[in-house]
Order: C-alpha cells, then sequence, then structure tokens
C-alpha cells in the first residue's frame, strides 16, 4: 500500500487546496494529510482565522482523505517520520525546496520521494492571501 503525505494551513478551504489534496491522493493508495498548527503558522502567516482543531476537522471531512492529524510543535518532521510514506506531495506554492527535504529525511533514516504538485485550475481565488486581499477594502 502505497502512502501519500500532504501537509499544510489550510486557513480557508478553497479550490486550490482541494486540487492540490486530489492531486496528492491519485500518488498512492492512502492520504495522511498534516494541518500545521497555529504556533507554528502565527509568525509566518499574518492572517490566521481558523484555529488549528476547526481547520482539522474541515480537512479531516474531505473525502480524499484518509487520516488527518495536526503537526508537532517543535519538529514538523516528526509526523512525517511516523507516517513513513512513500510520497511527500507538496503544493505549488509550498516554501520547501524537494531536495533538501528528501536529503533531510534520508538523514533521519527515511527515504521518501517528494514531488511537487503544480496543477492550477485558473481560479483567481485559489490562494488564501487572495481571497484575503480580495476581502479588505
Amino acid at each position: 500500500m502505497k502512502k501519500v503525505v500532504a501537509t499544510g494551513v489550510f486557513n480557508i478551504l478553497h479550490p486550490g487546496h482541494i486540487l492540490y489534496l486530489r492531486e496528492a491522493k491519485k500518488l498512492g493508495d492512502r492520504l495522511y494529510v498534516i494541518v500545521a498548527r497555529d504556533e507554528n503558522v502565527k509568525g509566518k502567516k499574518n492572517y490566521m482565522i481558523l484555529p488549528e482543531r476547526q481547520r482539522l476537522n474541515v480537512i479531516k471531512s474531505l473525502k480524499m482523505v484518509d487520516e488527518a492529524i495536526l503537526g508537532d510543535k517543535e519538529d514538523i518532521l516528526k509526523p512525517i517520520l511516523r507516517i513513513k510514506p512513500d510520497i511527500i506531495a507538496l503544493g505549488k506554492d509550498q516554501e520547501f525546496d524537494e531536495t533538501k527535504l528528501e536529503n533531510e529525511l534520508k538523514r533521519r533514516g527515511l527515504s521518501v520521494e517528494v514531488i511537487r504538485i503544480n496543477s492550477y485550475d485558473g481560479c483567481h481565488l485559489c490562494s488564501t492571501r487572495r481571497i484575503i486581499e480580495f476581502l479588505r477594502p
């Protein structure tokens, strides 16, 4: 059974997230989603809307998601090491270097293929940042 991990904040669930998770699910048999913790995101995102438990519950309710968990507060790679996926699917806007991520996981004893999902459906408001900018007066 091929396990895939997808990660994200999922602050406002939008069509871009659905596309990302659908494409990630196609890469394997089970899709695990790691939802970023509030305290890990607050310094990077100045527009947190939903608390982590609510974001987690929304992701858990999606049909393509087999399991969703909250990330680790101190080491974002810990849940990945526990799940031991075959593939990590990164969204097109996620700020990770695929090679560095693969090398760090390999250093920790896990060989994982990292795949960047670059699919885009042309939706202008398929980004939390764009949605917030659109709503601001």
